[in-house]
């Protein structure tokens, strides 16, 4: 049995999800809504984004303010900010909001001084504001 695969458009290839930052692959079933998809899953769709959501983002960009043009913050630093009893709990909303600056070019996401991808990076990161060119 042969199955024909579909050529995915060049401008649909990739976007990232409004809540999660992740990147939303394109899927055959959204050949003719794919610019109305926003959310990579049932999960981010009921989540949406919160005024805390946005909060984080607003504290990573002040804090890398604060340090050098090539200084990096650690997520738990935001965490810390935020709640000094409850961080750890605060970590993956942090981490969300990180891969949101990724997606819109304000910061970028490393691991052991290499820019990654936030959509598979595992383990410990660091956020520093995005390299112009």
């Amino acid at each position: 049995m042969s199955h024909r695969r579909t050529a995915v458009p060049a401008a649909r290839k990739e976007k990232t999800c409004a809540v999660c930052g992740r990147r939303i692959e394109w899927r055959k079933k959204w050949e003719r809504s794919f610019d109305e998809v926003k959310y990579c899953s049932d999960s981010c769709r009921r989540s949406k984004l919160t005024e805390a959501d946005e909060r984080y983002e607003r504290r990573i960009l002040e804090l890398l303010s604060t340090r050098a043009e090539s200084a990096t913050i650690c997520p738990s630093e935001v965490a810390r900010s935020e709640s000094a009893d409850e961080w750890r709990d605060l970590m993956e909303p942090v981490r969300r909001a990180a891969r949101r600056l990724v997606a819109q070019g304000e910061v970028e996401i490393t691991q052991r001084g290499s820019v990654v991808d936030p959509s598979t990076a595992k383990g410990p990161i660091r956020i520093r504001r995005a390299r112009r060119p």
